[in-house]
């Protein structure tokens, strides 16, 4: 099987235990929770079987093995993750508003994440990649993106692929050199996975159907546009594939999407029909969305098939 890597951001999440809660004043938590978006995508990629490993950084303490653990129970190849003595781990606050939304506060860029770079581990890791998974959110420094397109490059000059998912907020997107990073990786695409309204931030058209369209017509292979608990639409030069979500009660959404992603890369790279993918990816971000923590709704191929099993009976 082809084996996919990716590299950026690994922290823990710290949870507000009641929605409403602010941080401005003591309350009570949850957590710690391992977390980073190319760690949770790269976790339920390996727990579906796909060889997979991260690129990262750690700090030498309790939050950083934790990650290094988890990743290592699931399956992931944790080789090229750093452990940066004398600096912490990356972290996440996560409080819930009324309103639905999420309020983060983030250390990341000054955390050992931020140290995150392509040494010898990290080429060996490569070595071995026939493809390359890549969150916006992990172009969170001049550093974190020179190791990201130095992947894409090492992939793509054997004849590698890429996956991009743009995970970050139009603002963020303001930020000095992140725009062209985003652009330079979107350009080397086979794979886009963006949600919702992620699909015009990188075009000029004002509906779903011609965004594809113009999109498509850059070269990339397929978009897989993440709609929550709609489900997802496929989109290639063939034609359109639209599939609804599954029905779950909803605990924590943070990491859905990278188990969908993860899920749905993992079986385009087998070789699998659009809707058999779609289907597992589906699925998994259902699953993902029903324990509260990142990482904690990620499931092994097996559950994830029972699932659908269940699911599908009782249509």
């Amino acid at each position: 099987m082809k084996k996919l890597v990716s590299a950026g951001e690994i922290l823990v999440e710290i949870m507000a235990e009641s929605i409403g809660q602010s941080f401005l004043e003591p309350g009570p938590l949850a957590g710690p929770f391992p977390s980073g978006a190319p760690a949770i995508f790269i976790g339920q990629a390996a727990a579906l079987g796909q060889p997979a490993g991260l690129i990262g950084a750690v700090g030498g303490d309790d939050f950083g093995q934790l990650n290094i653990d988890r990743l290592s129970a699931l399956g992931a190849d944790v080789s090229a993750i750093a452990v940066r003595e004398g600096h912490a781990t990356g972290t996440a606050f996560v409080a819930y508003r009324t309103d639905a939304s999420r309020h983060f506060v983030f250390n990341i860029r000054n955390s050992a994440a931020g140290l995150l770079e392509m040494d010898d581990a990290a080429k060996r890791l490569l070595a071995g990649a026939d493809h390359v998974h890549v969150m916006g959110s992990s172009l969170f420094s001049d550093r974190a993106t020179d190791v990201a397109l130095a992947a894409i490059a090492a992939v793509k000059a054997k004849g590698g692929t890429v996956s991009f998912d743009p995970n970050i907020r139009r603002e963020i997107m303001q930020a000095s050199g992140t725009r062209q990073a985003l652009d330079h990786v979107l350009a080397q695409t086979d794979v886009f996975l963006p949600s919702g309204n992620e699909l015009f931030l990188f075009s000029s058209a004002s509906d779903e159907q011609a965004a594809v369209g113009e999109l498509l017509g850059r070269g990339i292979s397929c978009i897989v546009l993440k709609k929550g608990g709609e489900g997802a639409a496929y989109h290639d030069r063939e034609g359109t594939l639209a599939m609804p979500g599954f029905a779950v009660e909803e605990v924590d959404p943070t990491g859905a999407g990278d188990c969908f992603g993860a899920a749905f890369v993992s079986f385009w790279l087998r070789g699998a029909a659009p809707a058999d993918a779609l289907r597992i990816a589906n699925a998994c971000g259902a699953l993902a969305v029903t324990r509260k923590g990142p990482m904690e709704g990620i499931h092994r191929l097996a559950d994830v098939e029972a699932f659908i099993a269940k699911a599908t009976a009782r249509t």
